[in-house]
């Protein structure tokens, strides 16, 4: 069997143990599986661990597993996944710029890849956003919802979509809960490393201005570039994410997303080793949660940010010197009410900035209809994160 990792021998399917472990989850979880709703959804993820096909594809259902239960809130009410949004013709409107299609293998697996390039031509390198898809979507659709190809042609960077391939994860999913995809050169992170190495190289990208964002799965594989490539990418966005190693397998994943247990402490590795933060320089990092998220709770928001704020004060002799200086209260154009706090040091660019949108669940806050997981009623996201990346002293610089 060939899997990300190489080729391996498949695992021994247990469809009991697989269904005690998801029940224990959900339990830990807070989640009542006796009565209501989640009884009959653990119902039916046992009939579909029963069925040949879950036996053929292995522990894939596992992945697919987290993915059903993130469509269900803490007291097991299920909701949509795209929340509604006002009707919009921007993604209809023709783009002059040329989106190609591409991918890149290396020892870890292979990915393919959306890649925008501005019409807007420029004899200087420019910057180049990575933005990393949620579960079930893709990068057209991701590229639909977010509006990032429109405002690359306004601001001239390129945009890069990478896509996770349904045989590493059959819902999509970015594996950031995975322990071997939480490090350095290893698992996903060194397959998307490479790809964004090999196209900045190829279209001429300023090295210094490379950054990447995400929502949910993707978030989270986001936070883990910047924790384990922070000479890479110069910032991070992370809209409905999860902080590093907060996770090492599908229960902890769940009880993180949650806002349990696994939120705030380091993943175990497969012989007992924790991953420990290995980054050697703070990124600057933009959050967006919705306060009403019960997927992926907003306490996980406010964790990257403290993970971030912790790497900036452990890199400056005076603990002082990087603190909130502002907090800033607003209602969008749709409606929306949101807290935005700003952390800054002295007259520089805000360092970090976390966005609390109040009534948003887990969508694209500004997002466009056209796409899923958005919603039109919040603050745009899309052009407040391009507006931190700019603004950012260029990666090395003074």
């Amino acid at each position: 069997m060939t899997t990300l990792y190489g080729s391996l021998a498949r695992p021994r399917f247990d469809a009991d143990q697989i269904t005690q472990t998801i029940e224990r989850a959900l339990t830990s979880a807070g989640l009542d599986i006796s009565t209501g709703p989640m009884h009959d959804v653990t119902k039916t993820i046992r009939r579909a661990l029963a069925t040949p096909h879950a036996a053929s594809s292995g522990f894939q259902a596992d992945s697919q597993t987290l993915e059903v239960l993130e469509r269900v809130d803490e007291q097991g009410h299920g909701h949509s996944p795209v929340e509604p949004s006002p009707a919009s013709s921007r993604g209809a409107v023709p783009l002059p710029g040329h989106l190609t299609a591409g991918e890149y293998s290396n020892h870890a697996g292979s990915r393919a890849y959306k890649l925008y390039v501005p019409a807007l031509a420029t004899e200087a390198p420019r910057p180049m956003i990575v933005m990393l898809h949620g579960c079930t979507q893709s990068a057209d659709d991701f590229a639909r919802g977010t509006q990032m190809n429109r405002l690359a042609e306004e601001n001239g960077f390129l945009v890069l979509y990478p896509e996770q391939v349904a045989s590493a994860n059959v819902s999509k999913c970015w594996n950031w809960f995975q322990p071997q995809d939480q490090e350095r050169d290893k698992g996903e992170p060194s397959v998307i490393a490479g790809m964004v190495t090999e196209v900045a190289r190829n279209h001429g990208i300023d090295r210094r201005r490379i950054f990447v964002a995400g929502l949910s799965a993707g978030a989270a594989m986001a936070v883990v570039l910047g924790e384990t490539y922070p000479d890479l990418f110069a910032a991070v966005g992370a809209h409905s994410g999860l902080p590093f190693a907060s996770a090492h397998d599908i229960p902890s994943a769940m009880a993180a997303m949650k806002g349990g247990r696994g939120k705030s402490r380091l993943a175990a590795v497969p012989g007992g080793h924790p991953v420990e933060r290995r980054c050697q320089q703070p990124v600057p990092t933009i959050v967006f949660h919705g306060d009403r998220d019960h997927t992926v709770q907003h306490s996980n928001g406010a964790a990257i940010l403290q993970q971030a704020s912790d790497a900036c004060a452990a890199a400056e002799e005076d603990l002082k010197a990087l603190s909130q200086t502002s907090i800033e209260r607003g209602t969008s154009a749709g409606g929306r009410t949101f807290s935005r706090s700003i952390h800054r040091k002295g007259d520089r660019p805000p360092h970090l900035e976390l966005w609390t949108v109040h009534g948003a669940g887990h969508a694209w806050s500004g997002g466009d209809a056209s796409g899923s997981y958005t919603d039109g009623k919040g603050p745009d996201a899309s052009a407040e994160m391009v507006r931190f990346f700019l603004a950012q002293p260029r990666a090395g610089s003074a």
